[in-house]
């Protein structure tokens, strides 16, 4: 028979019948519980069972601002993609069309997932994102589909995410 040891200066787990609170650091996100079934006023997404989803509600829906509607009439993005080089000058449309599907297709279960502006640089392209999720997926969209050098960057403290794309 085996006997389990504890390693020095290490304390044996502890079970503690709390629940925990997880961190929620976007100041975007509601801190309370919305009533069921309200509707967001911009852009028609209903807060169901929890969470915002594109889904029918009968005419006495309460109203409020989704937090993407939000950000979008503070024009205060989560995520920033920076995309610059020669490339991206030759195949704007390109690159637009293929962030564009990686938007619909994320914004079909995630309302909250849009794109906000789409901003010509010299050198490129500027998007801005509700939603750093969003900014991620379309900075690995790009280098699978294109190669090229992806570099992101997170902040916690903000809860923004830049990524940024280059070839």
């Amino acid at each position: 028979m085996s006997k389990i040891t504890t390693p020095a200066g290490a304390r044996p787990q502890e079970r503690h019948d709390r629940l925990l609170q997880e961190w929620e650091h976007d100041p975007y996100h509601s801190k309370l519980k919305l009533v069921e079934a309200t509707v967001c006023s911009g852009c028609g997404a209903v807060y169901h069972h929890g969470r915002w989803q594109w889904v029918e509600t009968s005419g006495t829906a309460h109203r409020a601002l989704c937090p993407a509607c939000h950000r979008i009439e503070d024009k205060v993005p989560a995520g920033f993609l920076t995309i610059a080089g020669g490339f991206a000058a030759e195949h704007r449309e390109e690159i637009t069309n293929l962030i564009r599907h990686v938007e619909q297709r994320e914004k079909a279960e995630h309302p909250l997932k849009r794109i906000m502006d789409i901003e010509s640089q010299p050198d490129g392209m500027l998007i801005t994102f509700t939603d750093p999720h969003l900014a991620r997926a379309a900075g690995v969209a790009l280098r699978d589909a294109y190669q090229g050098e992806l570099a992101i960057d997170y902040s916690a403290e903000a809860f923004m995410l830049r990524v940024s794309w280059r070839r």
